[in-house]
């Protein structure tokens, strides 16, 4: 850290970069002049807005905002910076650099911080800890960040990390030693899913099926009438998929991090069901978004789990288009004027659709079934995605779901119209 007395002081923080957790150097200089506080450094609507709530948390914190021209650079400055996460650095940037943290008694040297200042100087949550956590733990540095990210940064074995409800907390940790909150070590539990397998009677032939793709890893396409128990068959498929190893899971949890969920320790193996609906857009679907920080889509939710989508020929051709890419790569590439931003998405794909419009076979007994058009030939979908399922016949099963009363005769042999006790 290369520091001038009084006037210059740098501190480190991170980014949010797709998984990834750039290093950014945040840099002030106070001098005298003109009274000003700027902030360069490619900084978003929400990074420039710390400037208000910055001042107002280091006045109601007992601290002086001095009269000077004050300059804060968030480098490198071709790197898109969003969010509340450089509060809590920008702050002690400008106490350093103002002297009220002399720099012969406070050295940031070897830390890292993250955290977003409300206007009482108490700190909040921010996304995207998980990545954080991993550079930080590569650089050999600690990371200084709010208490309510403690729980999901302690899932990383050994995190360097220590955590802070105030800002006077962080100044008193430096300045008179005072003890800041570790890691806590509640280790992650294995997953344990509400709904088994082991819940469905009957449908042998389809819970063979699953079987077997849940030990290849296949791709299946699931077609018949309502109630014949596509959706109750997906969902359950988690349950019999092998365990996340620590590296599955540590990218799975940071994905959901940058997304902004939370991860706790006993849902840090979980597989999840990433169900979307069939108006989704194609944004929604592969990730994008405004803003320069793309969002991961519901394929890159469901990396290392299942991606199910339910009535397969009601999703637009752009959305089932967008898909094809992913699929075959196995990760998200999306491009903005200033970045690219991979995520991850190898996924288990599983789909579900009705064999015609109206939702029964063709030669349905009751005469449900007065549609000419056949979802199987499935006009709809996109040829690519055409040929993706041809090729799934050699790598995943198509499975012709049976009616209802072909899987349980002896129930609807059964006086289901017995008389009620009077």
């Amino acid at each position: 850290m290369n520091q001038n007395t009084g006037h210059y002081a740098t501190l480190y923080s991170r980014a949010v970069l797709g998984i990834q957790a750039p290093e950014v150097q945040v840099e002030v200089h106070s001098t005298n002049g003109l009274p000003s506080l700027s902030l360069v450094g490619l900084p978003e609507a929400s990074v420039k807005e710390s400037r208000d709530r910055v001042r107002s948390a280091l006045l109601n914190s007992g601290f002086t905002l001095p009269p000077k021209r004050i300059t804060i650079n968030l480098a490198p400055a071709d790197t898109p910076k969003q969010g509340g996460r450089y509060d809590l650095p920008i702050a002690l940037g400008i106490l350093q650099a103002t002297g009220q943290l002399p720099e012969a008694e406070v050295s940031f040297n070897g830390y890292e911080f993250l955290g977003e200042l409300s206007l009482d100087g108490s700190l909040r949550a921010v996304p995207g800890i998980l990545p954080a956590v991993i550079q930080a733990k590569s650089q050999k540095r600690i990371l200084i960040i709010p208490k309510a990210n403690l729980a999901e940064a302690s899932l990383i074995d050994t995190a360097p990390v220590l955590a802070a409800e105030h800002l006077l907390d962080v100044c008193q940790f430096f300045m008179a030693g005072k003890s800041l909150v570790p890691p806590s070590a509640t280790p992650p539990s294995p997953p344990r899913y509400e709904e088994d397998l082991a819940d469905i009677r009957g449908q042998q032939q389809a819970k063979r099926v699953l079987e077997i793709c849940a030990s290849g890893g296949h791709s299946l396409l699931m077609v018949g009438p309502p109630g014949a128990g596509k959706s109750m068959l997906a969902s359950r498929l988690l349950t019999i998929l092998p365990d996340l190893s620590l590296k599955q899971a540590i990218e799975v949890a940071s994905i959901r991090s940058v997304a902004g969920e939370q991860v706790a320790a006993d849902a840090f193996f979980h597989r999840e069901l990433v169900q979307p609906h069939h108006t989704a857009t194609a944004a929604a679907m592969v990730g994008g978004g405004s803003g320069s920080q793309p969002k991961p889509g519901a394929i890159s939710m469901a990396h290392h789990s299942i991606l199910f989508l339910d009535e397969l020929p009601e999703f637009s051709r752009s959305v089932l288009e967008a898909l094809r890419e992913p699929l075959e790569t196995g990760h998200v590439d999306i491009t903005r004027v200033n970045q690219k931003v991979r995520y991850p998405a190898r996924v288990q794909l599983i789909c579900a659709m009705n064999p015609t419009p109206s939702g029964f076979f063709a030669d349905d007994p009751q005469g449900r079934c007065c549609q000419l058009q056949n979802y199987l030939i499935i006009p709809k979908l996109n040829e690519n995605l055409q040929n993706y399922l041809r090729i799934g016949f050699w790598f995943s099963f198509f499975l012709l779901l049976l009616r209802f009363s072909q899987l349980n005769q002896r129930r609807l042999n059964t006086n289901v119209h017995a008389k009620r006790p009077h």
